[in-house]
């Protein structure tokens, strides 16, 4: 997908501001993943900061915007995620998703912190998890199941310009991707954020792979990858 910026409320290219979060992962020890550390407690910080009514109050500009991505739109089958505390809320884009006919598979945290996933049957079929998480009661569909969709919502903390995406360390979509990568399947992979989270850099290491595009409040920024 071609880089044309960003679409929705604002469109042309946004610059990516300079952020406190950017200038702390600057000054950190000079390796990839020192630099990932402390960018994620800075962004963890300031979206603790983040009022929960307001989080909640932009969820349909979030969906809206997501929604305008020709891949979701069309899309039979989305992996995505219930977001919980902080997070971007994914929850109106998830309903929106399930009503309109898409098969939405929602993640399950396995112990080795590996994904399992199950189709998501509506909120009624949510029950709450380890790690503060929220995951479908339905039946198990396997870890290779993320490997059938056409488009996968990502969790994140940040993204750069590159489409390179900071998640929070856990490695569980790491593994996921990975998955993804090695069955030879191509879905669009796209991140959701809050405003501020797109970044001039993030830092990244070898087996990290870039989004093809950031959702955002505002709207979408799309990359090549």
């Amino acid at each position: 997908m071609k880089d044309d910026g960003t679409t929705g409320a604002h469109r042309g290219t946004r610059a990516a501001p300079e952020t406190t979060p950017e200038a702390a992962a600057e000054t950190a020890p000079g390796t990839a993943a020192g630099e990932k550390r402390a960018l994620r407690r800075a962004l963890l910080a300031a979206r603790a900061h983040l009022p929960e009514d307001g989080v909640h109050r932009v969820a349909g500009a979030l969906a809206r915007h997501a929604l305008e991505l020709p891949e979701l739109a069309g899309a039979r089958t989305v992996a995505a995620y219930v977001s919980v505390g902080r997070e971007p809320d994914t929850r109106a884009l998830v309903d929106e998703l399930h009503w309109r006919g898409v098969r939405v598979l929602l993640p399950v945290l396995l112990p080795d912190d590996d994904l399992d996933w199950a189709a998501y049957e509506g909120a009624e079929y949510l029950s709450p998890a380890r790690r503060g998480l929220l995951e479908p009661t339905g039946p198990r569909l396997g870890p290779q199941a993320v490997t059938g969709a056409d488009v996968v919502l990502l969790p994140g903390l940040a993204v750069d310009r590159r489409g390179m995406r900071l998640g929070r360390g856990g490695g569980s979509y790491d593994r996921a991707l990975a998955r993804i990568e090695a069955s030879g399947a191509a879905p669009a992979l796209v991140v959701l954020l809050h405003s501020g989270e797109y970044l001039r850099r993030v830092p990244a290491e070898p087996h990290d792979r870039p989004v093809h595009a950031a959702v955002t409040p505002e709207g979408v920024h799309r990359f090549t990858a």
